[in-house]
Parts: C-alpha cells; sequence; structure tokens
C-alpha cells in the first residue's frame, strides 16, 4: 500500500476522518495535499504532522463547492509538488438537522452544494490533470450508511450521499478508459470530536446495535480508503464499501438474533 513519492488530494482534510486519513497516507508514504474550510491553526497542525513523517504537505484553505477556489487549490497542487496528483478523496462534506418540512432553502443549497457539487467539482479537475499529465489515478468519494437507508432529520444530506454514490458509479466508466479508478466508501456511525460533543454517549448507543460490537472509530475509514488506493484493488471500480460493522445491514426483523 506504499504510496513513496505520490501526492494524495483530500478535501475536508484538517478534522476527524479526514484528519486520519491524510496521518495515514502520509504513514503509507504519500505526499498530501489538504483542502479546508475550518481552522487554520487545525490544518497546520495537520500538516506538521505529515511533514513530520518525512512527507511533504500543503494546506489551502478552499471551499470546494466554489469552481474557481477548486481550480486554485489544483493549480497551488501542481506547482507545489510537481505532479498531477494521483489520488483525490471526496472527504469534505456538512449536514443540518432538519425535518423536511422545515428544512431552509439555504440549508439545502450549502449542504448539496459542499457535499454533491464538490465532489463533482474536485473529481472534474483531478481527473483532467492525471490525463494531462500521463498518470493513472485512484478517486475515493467519502460517502455514508445513507447511501443504503434514509437518514430522518438529514434529508439534504442523504440525498447528497445518494448522489455521491450514483457519481462515482458514472464516473468510474467514463474515466476507466484513462486508468482512472473511482469508488465510494461509506461510513456508519464513527466516533469523532463532534459526535462525541453532540451526544456524550453515541460510542455506546451505537455499539447496542452494531453487529460488530463496538462504535467506529476514523481509522476503520482510513484503512479501507488506503486499500482502494493500493494495486491490491487494482480491478476495483463503481464500487460502494460499507463500513459501519454491520449496523445498516440488520433487518428489521423481530425476533431475538441471539436467540
Amino acid at each position: 500500500m506504499s504510496g513513496e513519492g505520490k501526492l494524495a488530494v483530500v478535501t475536508g482534510g484538517s478534522t476527524g476522518i479526514g484528519r486520519e486519513i491524510v496521518l495515514r497516507l502520509a504513514e503509507a508514504g504519500w505526499n498530501v495535499a489538504i483542502a479546508y474550510l475550518g481552522e487554520k491553526v487545525e490544518a497546520d497542525e495537520v500538516a506538521g504532522r505529515v511533514t513530520a513523517l518525512g512527507r511533504k504537505a500543503l494546506a489551502v484553505a478552499c471551499d470546494v463547492g466554489i469552481r474557481s477556489e477548486v481550480l486554485s487549490f489544483y493549480d497551488e497542487a501542481v506547482s507545489t509538488f510537481g505532479r498531477a496528483p494521483d489520488l483525490l478523496v471526496n472527504n469534505a462534506g456538512v449536514q443540518t438537522w432538519a425535518p423536511l418540512l422545515d428544512l431552509a432553502e439555504e440549508d439545502w443549497d450549502r449542504v448539496v452544494r459542499t457535499n454533491l457539487k464538490g465532489c463533482f467539482l474536485n473529481t472534474q479537475r483531478a481527473a483532467q490533470l492525471m490525463i494531462e499529465h500521463g498518470q493513472p489515478g485512484t478517486i475515493v468519494n467519502i460517502g455514508s450508511a445513507c447511501n443504503r437507508v434514509p437518514f430522518p432529520r438529514l434529508v439534504d444530506y442523504t440525498a447528497s450521499k445518494g448522489g455521491i454514490e450514483q457519481f462515482t458509479k458514472v464516473a468510474a466508466v467514463e474515466l476507466g478508459p484513462h486508468r482512472i479508478r473511482v469508488n465510494c466508501v461509506a461510513p456508519g456511525a464513527i466516533e469523532l470530536e463532534r459526535t462525541r460533543r453532540e451526544a456524550p454517549d453515541y460510542g455506546e448507543t451505537w455499539a447496542r446495535v452494531t453487529p460488530l460490537g463496538r462504535v467506529g472509530q476514523p481509522g476503520d475509514v482510513a484503512g479501507v480508503v488506503l486499500f482502494l488506493a493500493s494495486d491490491a484493488a487494482g480491478f476495483v471500480t463503481g464500487q460502494t464499501l460499507f463500513v459501519d460493522g454491520g449496523a445498516f445491514t440488520v433487518p428489521n426483523w423481530p425476533y431475538d438474533l441471539n436467540a
């Protein structure tokens, strides 16, 4: 799974799952360009940890849903590293909690623009550069367990992530002849700083309904991203791999599954 000398782009790479993906890639030898839209201090801290591992890092503030910012980000990445991306991880995402009947239009627009349009803009530009530079490449889109089941009060988020899964399939078909693989990783319940703040019992709650008996961790997702980025997945494209411990495979079943 070595990425020695290769360049990975990770959007939303300064916190949460994105941060773990960045660090795991760096440990595997990848140089990393990070697009972020949070606190600069967080992005700089992650970039510093990448360089401490002996890899090159670039952290750029970039709204992934705005084309001009995306183009500027890739221009800087190519100039800094001297090559097109070998890997793109479309991880940036936002969500709003609201019932369908109360959801504000501006929240719908922000979520779909960031999650779905951002995935499109970054995939398009990264793929263009891969082709222009004559490089094969890999794109991994971060979906969600709501690709499989609807999440109440997350209608905009569910719609955007469902769109990402179908976008993944189309992109895989169109980019395959250019030696670019495109896959989707769909995390279930993952324990993060944010989820612990929102629900202190988050881990225990989800462990009770997960067949593997625990809540997911960022490393569970990062490990699958590394697999899909590696030669071990060289004949895998257009697929969605769920990382949910089986939680969203459990049927609505009236009997005790352990009986």
